[in-house]
């Protein structure tokens, strides 16, 4: 990193790299998890939701000292880089057993696994987020910054789409009596089960476990010996639980935190219930992965116009823009009946490419804000700061995991069923639309009056760096 904060343009692509594995791993828990585990392990769809919010909860704990221990925990390869390389085996083979397990797996088996792997994505994102926010302090290179990660999240998400949409069409050639040549006998060997291919959520969660199983290591070797960490800034060591009280008197951050628990249950909410919108309400589940394939190529281009917008207009209100844009796409999706693919897929692609602007614009926020605490506490604590805004992520994708999943058990809707009542529909009809538009409007109203602007960040930072050069530091 240059003493001016601008950053090499290969150090931003490539650090953003690990983006791509995370996302392969993370929408398939909240996308195909649920109706995998309900239709074809046959779990009780309100006891999983349970199981799946309790899992999160250990984040409570684990957060917190993660993200602490990796601001002072100092070693000859950095503070940051030592927890990626230990977070990745629980990582992998926590996803290994939830997304392939083996037969007869019950409650418990989906419980242990879970924890193990959150346990493992924790000691990966957290020190990786921090190491991202302290890559450079000026406003807009951290914009830079984010959105890199962000597109490769996208990146990772649009072949997390693609590889399903491959796998059915594999799977709809296996059933039809295409069984021979060399593809289809690996399709059966690495994604199959009793040396048959399927066209359920099986082999698409097995096919994400393969792309995380090559990815993830080769992109956390890449960035570690890549990319340089910041050296660390602290003057002081402060505890944790100091700390939290400090993070309760900083305005800003408790604003875009209440704002992240806000927006992300709704988006976990939504996301929960899409594929059961898409294969009872809109009837189209052979296109459920060309669908997911158009959400995310269409984020992907969106990438540039949020950041442009972002720049032009502020952060949080370019954030508002795209909570806008998203609540009138789904509150159109509620006319929608049997049959309406175009239709659907057209809103469905507006929604996408809105979901660029939710992935990168907080996060980017969020490292501003660690300037703040930095001018008041003369402390650099971007770990702790990330892992209170990396707990709130996880703590409201379980809650709208959770929440939607119960209310859907709770009016009755059996997920096993291949016919359902016009009643049941409807109430999937309603919870679908209503349920996110209501989350992201409120997430509007907190984030509309986001005081921490660019033009004052540049007065922080500016100021942050004249103390330091007084003290005799170079400000990194």
């Amino acid at each position: 990193m240059a003493d001016s904060g601008i950053l090499k343009r290969s150090t931003i692509l490539i650090h953003g790299s690990i983006g791509m594995p995370l996302a392969i791993i993370g929408y398939p828990l909240v996308v195909y998890l649920p109706p995998f585990y309900a239709q074809e392990v046959g779990l009780n769809m309100a006891l999983m939701a349970l199981v799946l919010v309790f899992a999160r909860i250990t984040d409570v704990i684990t957060d917190p000292l993660i993200g602490t221990l990796s601001d002072r925990w100092q070693t000859r390869f950095g503070r940051r880089k030592p927890w990626l390389v230990m977070g990745v085996p629980l990582m992998l083979i926590g996803t290994i057993m939830i997304f392939m397990p083996p037969e007869g797996v019950g409650i418990g088996h989906l419980l242990f696994w879970t924890v193990l792997m959150y346990l493992g994505w924790t000691m990966v994102t957290l020190p990786y987020g921090a190491w991202g926010a302290e890559l450079s302090n000026l406003y807009h290179q951290r914009s830079r910054v984010v959105a890199s990660r962000e597109g490769y999240v996208l990146i990772g998400l649009f072949l997390a789409a693609l590889a399903p949409a491959i796998v059915q069409a594999l799977g709809a050639r296996y059933q039809a009596g295409q069984t021979e040549g060399f593809l289809m006998e690996s399709a059966v060997w690495l994604f199959g089960k009793d040396g048959e291919l399927g066209i359920g959520y099986g082999p698409i969660l097995a096919v994400m476990a393969w792309l995380m199983i090559i990815l993830l290591p080769l992109t956390v070797l890449l960035v570690v010996t890549r990319v340089k960490e910041a050296p660390s800034q602290s003057v002081q060591r402060t505890e944790w639980k100091q700390g939290l009280r400090v993070l309760k008197n900083n305005g800003p951050f408790k604003r875009m935190i209440l704002m992240l628990l806000v927006v992300v249950t709704g988006e976990s909410f939504r996301n929960a219930l899409s594929v059961f919108f898409m294969q009872h309400v809109i009837q189209i589940q052979a296109q459920i992965g060309l669908m997911y394939l158009l959400y995310f190529g269409v984020g992907i281009l969106g990438i540039p116009f949020w950041l442009l917008v972002g720049k032009r207009i502020g952060k949080h209100k370019a954030f508002c823009m795209a909570l806008g844009i998203s609540s009138a796409s789904i509150l159109c999706m509620f006319f929608l009946g049997a049959g309406q693919l175009v239709p659907f897929a057209v809103l469905f692609c507006v929604k996408g490419f809105c979901f660029a602007a939710f992935q990168f614009l907080p996060l980017s926020m969020l490292a501003d804000i660690v300037d703040l605490d930095t001018a008041r506490s003369k402390e650099h604590r971007t770990g702790l700061f990330f892992a209170i805004g990396g707990m709130a992520q996880k703590m409201a994708m379980a809650l709208g995991l959770g929440l939607s999943l119960g209310l859907l058990a709770l009016v009755g809707f059996d997920a096993k069923a291949v016919e359902h009542s016009a009643n049941q529909l409807l109430s999937l009809r309603v919870l679908y639309i209503l349920g996110p538009v209501l989350l992201y409007m409120t997430a509007f109203a907190i984030a509309w009056k986001y005081p921490l602007t660019a033009a004052r960040q540049e007065r922080i930072n500016q100021w942050v760096v004249r103390r330091n050069t007084r003290l005799g530091r170079t400000a990194g």
